[in-house]
């Protein structure tokens, strides 16, 4: 570790992200948001936290899996009830859909607008996103989704800025980024992790039938990362973030 990450460390503590009260969620397609943070959600939940999912686009493209060749209108139907069954099982009841067309069918502006004005009307304390910057990911609306909110983040607090999205000023604290290769805090799901697997292959049906090759791929790899992060974090099963404050975010180019 570097002297300046060292003097960061004490200067500017990275925020934990469970120490808040109020959670954004942002997913770029239904069950996302269940396979970077699903455990995290549940515990989160169970606390008595105020978590809202906001879910981007329609998920009408996913359809290797989906039955009877279901695609288009009725499959972006379909996944939007599973999702909310999703969200149920974890305990959250505010789940909302900005509509946008699966496969980056939609203008940077139309995501910004969406997100700004759902920061707007919730007022969260955090965001959570997928990490825009692995250099493994390759699908257009996890990129996007994530700068997106990234940039929201940013500019939550100023209102003359959220103005311009038809929104108004928020006093977020802090991004979490799910779906990350660098992860600098972790949460505990030694309890919630069963929950973050029902919420997947119970209710996401149509991307994850019972006995895929998808599915049981997932569900090793949620496993096995929990069992990673809990090594590194000293807490059994965890998921882990990437986590910026509001100082983070601009002006310490190291954080």
């Amino acid at each position: 570790m570097s002297l300046t990450r060292l003097i960061l460390r004490f200067a500017a503590p990275v925020p934990h992200p469970d120490q808040f009260e109020r959670y954004l969620m942002i997913g770029p397609h239904p069950d996302d948001i269940e396979i970077g943070a699903g455990a995290t959600v549940a515990r989160l939940a169970a606390q008595g936290k105020k978590v809202c999912f906001l879910i981007c686009t329609d998920g009408r493209f996913g359809s290797a899996n989906a039955p009877d060749g279901i695609t288009g209108d009725a499959l972006a139907s379909l996944r939007m009830e599973e999702a909310r069954a999703s969200a149920r099982v974890l305990g959250v009841t505010d789940v909302r859909f900005l509509g946008l067309r699966d496969g980056a069918g939609y203008t940077q502006e139309e995501l910004l607008r969406g997100i700004a004005q759902t920061v707007s009307d919730f007022q969260p304390d955090i965001l959570f996103a997928p990490d825009p910057f692995v250099r493994g990911e390759s699908h257009a609306d996890h990129l996007q989704v994530g700068q997106a909110a990234r940039q929201i983040a940013c500019f939550a607090p100023y209102d003359g800025i959220m103005n311009t999205y038809g929104a108004h000023a928020c006093p977020v604290k802090a991004v979490a980024y799910y779906m990350t290769a660098h992860p600098n805090r972790y949460v505990s799901t030694r309890k919630t992790m069963d929950a973050q697997m029902k919420s997947i292959f119970d209710c996401h049906l149509s991307q994850y039938p019972k006995g895929s090759p998808d599915g049981k791929a997932i569900r090793t790899y949620l496993r096995l990362r929990s069992i990673d992060f809990g090594i590194r974090s000293l807490r059994g099963c965890a998921e882990g973030f990437r986590v910026q404050g509001a100082l983070h975010m601009h002006c310490l180019p190291e954080a």
